[in-house]
């Protein structure tokens, strides 16, 4: 088996990766949404996108707000 991150050999101590590094460096990409687990509840299709709605985004003339 080989590291998800890196392609070295993995390391029994961190399975499946290689390293504390590389273990850190895919827990970093869970935390920042780089990875998500796609939802097939009805209600979360109704949440706006972050550039959508009264979260943030722009008014249409490409002033935020």
């Amino acid at each position: 088996m080989s590291c998800p991150i890196c392609h070295a050999q993995t390391d029994p101590k961190y399975r499946p990766f290689c390293s504390r590094r590389c273990a850190d460096l895919d827990l970093a990409r869970w935390f920042n949404g780089s990875y998500a687990v796609p939802s097939q509840r009805e209600e979360d299709a109704e949440i706006p996108d972050a550039d959508e709605g009264t979260f943030g985004g722009t008014s249409g003339d490409g002033r935020l707000h």
